[in-house]
């Protein structure tokens, strides 16, 4: 598709999403097509890098829009081809993959929505869940009852281990996703929210859960990195952040030595990291 094709795509699109209307012609299901397919190639996203931005990404916000969009024009139907009954939106069907997809899928109950790109050298072990426009970038695992959520980008050869939640970030259509770039492993039952940012090649340990309302103590630099109201909370480059607590300082919760949750980066990425953690390509 050339400029001035995605110029005119985008421009319908919020027009659309603007109008409100009570229903849409052929020509609308029609654009709204051209769209997912573009989301299923990676063509478009709703976030990107940009390295004049806080947070080193930009959210698209006609993007979004044109998710949205979707589920407006759609009515519930029974979804074909499922091992099940299904019932959703005619817009966001099941997505299709061929073997030249070179998605590994392994059998147990996974499903993926279409108008979400997956990358070549993507595993998706049983049962996992990848929603509308997100973007999982090539030979990144997505291990058992781990969640990708809607809008959520991942990047090159990540790691979602069991259980983890990588939460999207639909709307409102402004907001920034959350976003896992290169080269990060997340341990199992981990939580990401909220539009933050782990950079490339951090560690989060099992069961670390990222906010925006909980700062992040940085042990190893001094500092305490805090999402701001316009900026996200940002989880520097090798970071490795474990799960951890901070004592409330006064009143009835420094009386009875009550602690609160609060993750920690302990170390930042080295040699004996890259030892421990090794073996997980073995699985690809």
């Amino acid at each position: 598709m050339q400029a001035a094709e995605l110029t005119e795509l985008q421009h319908r699109i919020e027009q659309l999403f603007e109008e409100k209307a009570n229903s849409y012609s052929d020509a609308d299901r029609r654009l709204f097509e051209k769209f997912r397919d573009l989301l299923n190639q990676g063509r478009v996203r709703s976030a990107e890098p940009d390295h004049s931005r806080p947070a080193g990404w930009r959210v698209n916000t006609w993007v979004k829009k044109g998710i949205l969009l979707g589920f407006r024009i759609g009515g519930i139907v029974e979804m074909p081809g499922a091992a099940q009954q299904f019932f959703d939106k005619s817009t966001y069907p099941l997505k299709r993959f061929a073997i030249d997809s070179a998605v590994r899928i392994v059998p147990g109950g996974s499903s993926v929505r279409d108008g979400c790109y997956v990358g070549r050298g993507v595993t998706c072990m049983p049962p996992m869940y990848i929603n509308v426009g997100a973007y999982v970038d090539d030979g990144t695992m997505v291990d058992s009852h781990a969640l990708i959520g809607s809008c959520a980008q991942v990047g090159k050869n990540c790691h979602v281990s069991a259980a983890s939640q990588i939460g999207g970030v639909l709307e409102p259509v402004g907001a920034l996703p959350v976003v896992i770039e290169d080269n990060v492993l997340i341990g199992g039952n981990c939580g990401v929210y909220e539009g933050t940012v782990v950079k490339a090649r951090s560690v989060l340990g099992t069961g670390t859960i990222l906010n925006r309302s909980t700062p992040v103590y940085d042990l190893v630099r001094g500092v305490v990195h805090r999402a701001t109201d316009d900026r996200p909370l940002i989880i520097p480059e090798k970071a490795v952040v474990v799960a951890g607590s901070r004592p409330i300082q006064h009143g009835p919760g420094k009386d009875w030595g009550l602690s609160l949750y609060t993750p920690v980066i302990v170390k930042y990425r080295d040699q004996g990291t890259e030892t421990k953690i090794q073996l997980e390509d073995l699985l690809r």
